[in-house]
């Protein structure tokens, strides 16, 4: 059977196909870079965002008319609304949140026990889900509280994965050749907390450090009220690449508190300075949600000098749409959408002066960089193109083809947001 894989959403969703994509192959199929080629549909679905349920509704309209004679949905948008999931053309089954780890022996009606070794080495998804990155989930679930995350809803409770998983599931992917891993969650920085006794992501990554050889290990988002004193002197290895999401949320506490958010400006500010004084040249990227209900002009503008004095690497900057069955769907004082895109318009132009200013930090630097992506410009000429250590996109013209290939890159310009540099390596 050719089965086709795709999803809307974060890296957490990107994993589990990545896990999916071996256990099919594992019961004998075969995987294919399109929808219109395929037997077999499955697609991975989000709703964290509006815009995020929107691309979910639009991927299944296009699955029901791609002919495949099953599309097998799961993820949280179709967890949530399983009716209007069922209602669309072409879906054949739903797979909720709580069992889609076991989606692929589910649907092929075989044992899950049979799917428990990792023995067959992970290897990238064909089509636009490829990656050179292996993503790697280790926890699902959230037990916080935020008022506006849809999330804790359609993922459940927090749980860990065990460390002996985990591990089997980085040597799979790097026997498959992956240079990095990416650990996932959807709340990574409480892996652990369910155990008894008690772990921390601390001691997962240790586990990693002295028991695989993987090259670069990449930590995705952390809530930073889950960092420990100790954490950062991870670091001091440099397998560990240096970037960390922090999602900020807002600058302001009066917004934080009404957000259900663990953390004050205060808080955040020093453990960013402490980060930066441990990591050097760490770059650290966030999330901020503009128009929050009872956002003010003055909190507004609070929080966007609290953002400019971060210096964040980069911001991703949502507008806030209210999510049906969340607590600040309820609140008062929803801001008019034209007014909260107007503030979000404001804080990108405070975002890109932060990003250009980290970018030009980085001239004449030496950095490490993962080459992703290879195309042929001329004969005996190659642009490659590939991210740096602290998560930085940088091109460059080498004479050889070198994907997925980590090599030293002098920094020595910036073009279009990116940089652009020269092989240093004889």
């Amino acid at each position: 059977m050719k089965v086709f894989l795709d999803m809307v959403g974060c890296r957490l969703n990107q994993s589990e196909l990545e896990n999916y994509a071996r256990q099919f192959r594992m019961a004998g199929h075969s995987l294919v870079s399109k929808p219109e080629l395929a037997d077999m549909i499955v697609l991975n679905t989000c709703t964290v965002t509006a815009a995020a349920a929107s691309d979910s509704r639009q991927k299944l309209r296009q699955a029901g008319r791609s002919g495949a004679s099953q599309v097998i949905v799961t993820g949280c948008w179709s967890s949530l609304h399983e009716a209007e999931t069922t209602s669309f053309p072409g879906v054949t089954r739903v797979i909720g949140n709580m069992e889609k780890d076991d989606l692929v022996p589910t649907v092929l009606d075989l044992p899950a026990v049979d799917f428990t070794s990792r023995s067959i080495k992970r290897e990238p998804i064909p089509g636009a889900r490829q990656r050179s990155r292996a993503f790697i989930k280790v926890q699902d679930g959230c037990d916080n509280h935020c008022t506006y995350c849809i999330t804790t809803l359609a993922r459940g409770a927090g749980r860990s994965c065990k460390i002996p998983e985990i591990l089997a599931d980085v040597c799979s992917a790097q026997q498959g050749g992956a240079k990095e891993v990416v650990l996932t969650g959807v709340h990574l920085g409480s892996w652990g907390y369910d155990f008894k006794p008690h772990s921390s992501l601390v001691e997962l990554v240790k586990a990693l450090l002295s028991e695989t050889e993987i090259p670069r290990i990449h930590l995705s988002s952390i809530e930073p009220w889950d960092i420990s004193p100790d954490f950062f002197q991870l670091w001091q290895d440099p397998r560990l690449c240096r970037h960390l999401h922090l999602p900020l949320q807002s600058g302001t506490l009066a917004t934080l508190k009404r957000m259900g958010r663990k953390i004050t400006p205060k808080a955040y500010a020093n453990l960013v300075q402490h980060a930066r004084a441990a990591i050097p040249g760490v770059a650290i990227t966030t999330d901020i949600i503009v128009g929050f209900p009872g956002e003010t002009e003055k909190e507004f503008l609070e929080s966007t000098a609290f953002i400019e004095k971060m210096v964040f690497t980069q911001a991703h900057i949502f507008t806030y749409s209210a999510m049906p069955g969340t607590a600040a769907a309820r609140l008062p004082d929803q801001i008019p959408m034209t007014l909260a895109k107007q503030r979000n318009a404001l804080l990108r132009q405070v975002a890109q002066k932060s990003s250009s200013q980290f970018l030009e930090a980085q001239l004449g630097q030496e950095l490490m960089v993962l080459w992703e992506k290879v195309t042929p410009i001329e004969a005996a000429q190659w642009q490659l193109s590939g991210l740096t250590d602290n998560y930085l996109r940088i091109r460059a013209i080498y004479p050889t083809p070198c994907a997925n290939q980590i090599m030293p890159v002098r920094v020595t310009g910036i073009s279009q947001g990116e940089l652009t540099g020269e092989v240093t390596q004889a």
